[in-house]
């Protein structure tokens, strides 16, 4: 892009605040054309469900108010744009999981080329193309590539394999680059069934498949599972979604043709495992001892952590959230804890 039309298409910092919180508006006014998407959504993509669509919807529609960006982005120098491009490559296993990358390159005054996951290319390209309608200057600074070129930096989300291979590719670039990771939860034994049920969310919510997903429990010595079961009983419909049924059915043949010890409460299983990636369907359980040993263990874990879902705060590195707040990031959560305004506002 020359000069000329660089500085044509100019958007200052207050109108692209405005185009995003114009965005959050239109998403929570849910119109015709939206709620179409939200069930193409399902049809494109079975695990993408209309519920969890519009919990991705809403979730985004929240942070998308003037005061919190204006806030977020107060500490940082994005006054002017600048002629540069980050590449992104966006995960798909929960719907919209790269928008925030898509908001922290913008807002910081960088184009952009997108590769959505193919499982999330619907709900992105249709976010895109509304951004892009409300702010038409948008339009020069947003393309969606199956192949990044010509770009100065890059934020790649994948698993661990994954991984590798964009580490080989894109490591001569500045880059933030993203592995598996998942999320547990502590419980003291104390636990409400109020807080129970809450805790249910941070597991079910888009059915599991999300880092920020509770994938593992650490309980006292002596903890009653029961407990929790009864919190989370409002939860059981999950098992009628086929592909989560079909996850379930298979983890607990194993479990049974292996003899593995586990707990069944027909929608969900429980299996005392050392490991904190749980199968879909399945949670892991640990025993911890004191609270010295339990804030040593999720010390040495905090690489493989999101968050960590509690009552109450733990002398950790790993962020702490409470029950029921895992699927609910704020603007400054940023994903493996790596501050994505921060970089890009290096590489400005």
């Amino acid at each position: 892009m020359c000069n000329s039309e660089f500085k044509h298409n100019i958007l200052t910092k207050k109108q692209r605040i405005n185009a995003f919180v114009a965005l959050g508006d239109y998403l929570r006014a849910e119109d015709g054309s939206l709620h179409g998407l939200v069930l193409s959504a399902a049809h494109h993509n079975p695990w993408f469900t209309a519920p969890n669509v519009r919990k991705a919807l809403n979730s985004i529609a929240l942070n998308l108010s003037e005061s919190k960006l204006n806030e977020w982005l107060a500490p940082y120098p994005f006054d002017m744009e600048i002629d540069r491009t980050v590449g992104l490559v966006l995960a798909g296993n929960v719907p919209l999981v790269g928008f925030h990358d898509i908001l922290c390159a913008l807002c910081a005054g960088f184009s952009i080329q997108v590769k959505p996951s193919a499982n999330d290319a619907l709900l992105t390209k249709y976010l895109l193309d509304s951004l892009q309608l409300i702010e038409p200057r948008f339009t020069k600074k947003i393309a969606l590539v199956e192949q990044l070129k010509g770009f100065d930096l890059v934020i790649a989300t994948g698993s661990d394999n994954s991984a590798r291979y964009f580490t080989y590719y894109f490591g001569n670039k500045p880059h933030i680059i993203r592995k598996n990771r998942n999320s547990i939860a502590v419980l003291t034994g104390n636990e409400s069934k109020e807080e129970c049920h809450n805790l249910g969310a941070d597991v079910f919510d888009y059915f599991g498949l999300g880092c920020r997903n509770v994938s593992k429990l650490f309980v006292p010595e002596g903890y009653e599972i029961s407990a929790f079961f009864e919190g989370i009983t409002a939860f059981s419909d999950i098992i009628n979604h086929y592909k989560y049924a079909n996850n379930y059915d298979y983890n607990k043949s194993i479990y049974l043709i292996n003899g593995d010890t586990h707990y069944d409460n027909g929608f969900l299983l429980v299996k005392p495992d050392e490991r904190i990636a749980s199968p879909l369907a399945t949670l892991y359980l640990e025993v911890y001892g004191d609270r010295d040993g339990l804030t040593n263990r999720l010390t040495a874990l905090a690489p493989q952590l999101q968050c960590v879902v509690a009552a109450e705060e733990l002398p950790i590195p790993t962020p702490v959230v409470g029950f029921g707040d895992s699927q609910q990031p704020a603007l400054n959560d940023y994903a493996d804890g790596v501050n994505t305004l921060d970089f890009l506002a290096q590489h400005r």
